[in-house]
């Protein structure tokens, strides 16, 4: 009975031993998440092998496992500051939605770090952001070319993170702020412009109403002629005396006198 206590006390720290090897030797991996294994005694960073997945994994109590987010994240950068081509000082508010290349986690890693967001994607989205806004006037940047500049940030961005193990998703251009002496010029002229549109169209509809009305006038003369010109002496008579017939047919008393009328037409009297 004496020995009991000395020969648990050995299991104990055994136990112990291995619970802390077991801790050491294992990770659990989120969902959404990847994990670079480091190897401190076989090569370091392993960028041979896909890395790891979701779940429980059992590693050499000596290597170390980096979690990386592989979900799609969003940067937003408020209020960046950048020039026209005219040189005026043009704020913008830039979304840019990311995740990391999931088949080579261990060369970004290796090459970037955890912190690759503030190493690559936030210094090329601002430098390209002021290659590519400086192309265009406060105007094109105020109205009419800010789907082209976001596709513009997007795809040049894009070809310099994705060499780097970065999967660039969308770039949105989510607000452009103006001087406000520039943006107020800017929307009287646009306004003026609108007003200008309306007028031509209200000149443009008033001239086809009146070709319109000139057809149609043309058309009714046309007609007019083209009738005068055939109504001769005998078709005229002609007309008289297929009328005359029709009212000779008349129930109401009268006397006819063929002949006795202007031009030989026929002579209806009645009996007043």
């Amino acid at each position: 009975m004496d020995r009991l206590p000395k020969i648990g006390l050995p299991i104990i720290f055994g136990i112990i031993i291995i619970v802390i090897l077991l801790a050491k030797s294992s990770v659990n991996i989120g969902y959404g998440e990847a994990g670079v294994l480091f190897k401190t005694f076989g090569g370091g960073v392993v960028t041979d092998e896909p890395a790891l997945g979701e779940g429980f994994h059992i590693i050499a109590p000596w290597n170390k496992v980096y979690l990386y987010n592989t979900k799609q994240q969003e940067v937003f950068e408020k209020k960046m500051q950048v020039l026209s081509s005219n040189g005026l000082e043009i704020s913008l508010d830039v979304s840019v939605l990311y995740q990391p290349q999931s088949d080579k986690l261990g060369l970004l890693h290796q090459t970037k770090g955890e912190n690759y967001l503030d190493i690559v994607i936030v210094p090329e989205i601002r430098a390209v952001a002021r290659s590519v806004v400086g192309r265009y006037t406060p105007e094109q940047l105020y109205s009419t070319k800010r789907d082209a500049i976001q596709n513009e940030i997007f795809e040049e961005t894009s070809k310099k993170v994705t060499p780097q193990y970065i999967q660039l998703n969308s770039v949105l251009v989510r607000d452009v702020t103006l001087p406000p002496t520039i943006k107020q010029a800017i929307e009287r002229k646009l306004k003026q412009e609108q007003e200008s549109l309306e007028y031509e169209f209200r000149l443009v509809t008033a001239a086809k109403e009146a070709e319109k009305v000139r057809i149609e006038a043309q058309g009714k003369a046309d007609a007019n002629r083209i009738l005068s010109a055939s109504l001769t002496d005998k078709i005229l008579k002609d007309k008289g005396i297929d009328a005359t017939l029709k009212l000779s047919e008349s129930p109401n008393s009268k006397i006819v006198v063929v002949g006795s009328a202007k031009d030989g037409l026929p002579l209806i009297l009645g009996n007043n």
